[in-house]
């Protein structure tokens, strides 16, 4: 696909790129202090690196990798793979960014779990913690193989070689800086990485002809299918809606994003430009797919690779190692935000409460260990399921099976008891791991008979039982923490520096 002259000037390119990297994150390390900077970057991250750290998160090599693979296959219909995402974080960002950062800041969350404790229990955090880890670890290993797949096609490295490779590099430039330096370094990649994308496709509807020839010969080749947007059946369609759009109720890197921006206007206006962005940059991966196969007419039979293929058919040299930088970018930027969500659960909810640590300096190193942790389950996963989409879709169901019913049940019924949130995690998780292992009988996709299973727990053990801390339930409900959570940031740092 490329020469050995191109390949050695994208190699150094690359390392050259990476050192950046690495660099960038020991800039932050001293000023890294307290596990709250290292976990929610202080809670005081301002409206750019905002946007571009959620934009890079959403977007990540699977998005851009498999995504591409996928619409060239398949088609327009792949677009349902954005929409769905779009569509409930729209409703997230409208209806329960407020109370998700009120709740935040009034109990100074870190955790997802961290919610479901307190709302139901300590009991409840072990599934809900198990649920985070089986989801974060997959999506993080998505990235090493992502990485593994460039360090392959470039070089020949063996794909076992490239993700141990690409583990142990996410793995330092994460440790280093947490959560701070994470999104700071997004400002920088996701502009790389959201200039490129519009770059790319550009280029690519300019040389194929555009849409006028993408239709024609999706005619031409009697396949009209692929410029449908509804060619994709109806099941795949639900089967995206539950999970990579539910998905966005209960993603742990958007609450703690939430948490960590300096006010509420930083979180709100951070998320809704940022879904913009996002919504624009996913859509022209997906038609770059389709005019790949429909415009440039490009034949491969390995679809995950048409990115590489359709640079290298279409762009100077130059331009190839900008959009290389920019794969690179994308991938660092999804992965070590994934990194931090998985990791900081590690520390604050298995660390922290069974270890009894109360010391900060503690603290901090504990969720450095924990960045090590995660690597490890995580390259484990990359291993054994060397596949993009389909890693990052199991992961995510099992996450969505367990936690979307009790945590939106939590917030808007006050009469859901803690023994009913905490069988409904259980339930919902369980079910979805046993229905994959299973391999998915009578073809039925894991996250419908976990959401109905989550679903049908909670309201029987609703009828039986009572709730119990009927003081924090009403504090915590959705009804009550719709306001501005400034004033009580201001209130809650005040009476810490009074303390002291």
């Amino acid at each position: 696909m490329f020469d050995p002259n191109e390949k050695t000037i994208i190699l150094i390119a690359v390392f050259l790129y990476s050192l950046a990297i690495l660099a960038h994150s020991f800039y932050f390390f001293k000023s890294v202090k307290t596990s709250d900077d290292y976990n929610v970057a202080g809670r005081s991250i301002p409206t750019f690196p905002m946007i571009l750290s959620i934009v890079g998160t959403a977007t990540g090599g699977a998005s851009l990798l498999g995504f591409m693979g996928d619409a060239y296959s398949n088609g327009l219909g792949m677009l349902w793979m954005v929409f769905p995402v779009y569509i409930i974080s729209a409703i997230w960002i409208l209806f329960f960014l407020k109370p998700i950062r009120n709740l935040g800041t009034k109990y100074k969350m870190v955790t997802l779990p961290d919610y479901t404790a307190l709302r139901y229990g300590e009991k409840s955090r072990l599934p809900a913690l198990l649920c985070i880890l089986v989801a974060y670890a997959s999506i993080t290993g998505l990235q090493f193989i992502a990485i593994a797949t460039f360090l392959n096609l470039m070089f020949g490295l063996n794909m076992t070689a490239g993700i141990i490779i690409s583990c142990v590099f996410l793995t330092l430039k994460t440790y280093i800086g947490g959560l701070k330096a994470v999104i700071w370094a997004d400002s920088i990649q996701g502009t790389i990485q959201t200039l490129g994308i519009i770059i790319l496709f550009v280029a690519v509807s300019l040389s194929s002809g555009g849409w006028s020839t993408v239709k024609e010969n999706a005619l031409a080749i009697n396949q009209p299918q692929l410029i449908d947007i509804f060619g994709i059946s109806t099941v795949s369609i639900f089967v995206f809606m539950f999970t990579l759009g539910a998905y966005q109720f209960v993603r742990q890197d958007n609450w703690q994003r939430v948490w960590a921006a300096k006010t509420d206007k930083v979180a709100i206006n951070s998320n809704w430009l940022a879904w913009i962005v996002g919504l624009i940059t996913s859509v022209l991966i997906i038609l770059t797919g389709v005019y790949a196969f429909l415009g440039l007419n490009i034949k491969t039979d390995q679809p995950s690779l048409i990115f590489y293929q359709v640079i290298d058919e279409i762009m100077p040299l130059s331009m190839v190692v900008v959009m290389i930088i920019a794969l690179v970018a994308t991938i660092v930027s999804c992965a070590d935000s994934f990194f931090m969500a998985g990791a900081s659960s590690i520390a604050n909810d298995i660390i922290k409460p069974y270890f009894k640590i109360t010391d900060d300096r503690k603290m901090l190193a504990y969720s450095r260990l924990s960045v090590i942790i995660l690597s490890v389950i995580a390259l484990v996963m990359a291993l054994a399921i060397p596949q993009l989409v389909p890693l990052w879709v199991a992961g995510t169901a099992m996450l969505t099976s367990g936690l979307l019913i009790p945590v939106i049940a939590g917030m808007l019924f006050k009469r859901v008891s803690e023994t009913a949130g905490t069988v409904s995690i259980w339930t919902g998780l369980l079910t979805a791991v046993i229905w994959q292992i299973a391999g998915q009988p009578f073809g039925i996709h894991q996250i419908f008979p976990g959401l109905l299973i989550s679903l049908t727990s909670i309201l029987l053990v609703t009828l039986f039982t009572k709730p119990q801390n009927i003081e924090r339930i009403e504090d915590m409900a959705y009804s009550n923490n719709l306001g501005s959570s400034d004033e009580l940031y201001k209130q809650t740092i005040l009476k810490e520096k009074t303390s002291l």
